[in-house]
């Protein structure tokens, strides 16, 4: 089992938030995964020594500044409710919305959904920013929202 269900998940409230609902059928594609499958694709996808990206040091690639080539504002379109995820961000993904995409917040905690289902529920997934990244599956660009309101926008290496 690769997945626990929503409903089993800690921090599932921001997907019921009553003032952002989402639609049924993109819940049912918002899949928690378990704490071993997580740590499975974090040390794969993000890092091998590290639990958390408050931790991240020059050694993780996320760490190194070089990797990241642009910051831009997500914290604005959130508070004036922009419903899509801000265009910049977008632009620079170029992702088509049926790319698997885990939304990363330490070893433990990653969700897999659709971009398409991210683009549309973005502003509950802010909920649980903590220097959280954005990868695509096969895909090299990155994002990592921080508590700040910024975004950095990235690249990760080739083999990570």
């Amino acid at each position: 089992m690769n997945y626990i269900a929503l409903s089993d998940f800690k921090k599932a409230w921001v997907f019921r938030h009553k003032d952002l609902p989402i639609a049924e059928s993109d819940l049912d594609q918002i899949k928690p995964m378990t704490a071993q499958r997580a740590a499975v694709l974090w040390s794969t996808m993000v890092s091998r020594e590290q639990d958390h990206p408050d931790f991240f040091t020059p050694n993780d690639w996320a760490g190194k500044e070089d990797n990241w080539e642009e910051v831009v504002d997500w914290e604005q379109a959130w508070e004036e409710g922009v419903e899509q995820l801000p265009e910049p961000i977008c632009e620079y993904l170029n992702w088509e919305d049926n790319t698997t995409v885990y939304f990363c917040l330490s070893r433990d905690h990653v969700i897999e959904t659709q971009f398409g289902v991210f683009k549309r529920c973005w502003q509950n997934f802010m909920f649980l920013v903590d220097g959280s990244l954005l990868l695509g599956k096969k895909r090299d660009a990155a994002v990592q929202f921080l508590e700040s309101g910024e975004a950095k926008l990235g690249q990760r290496p080739k083999g990570n």
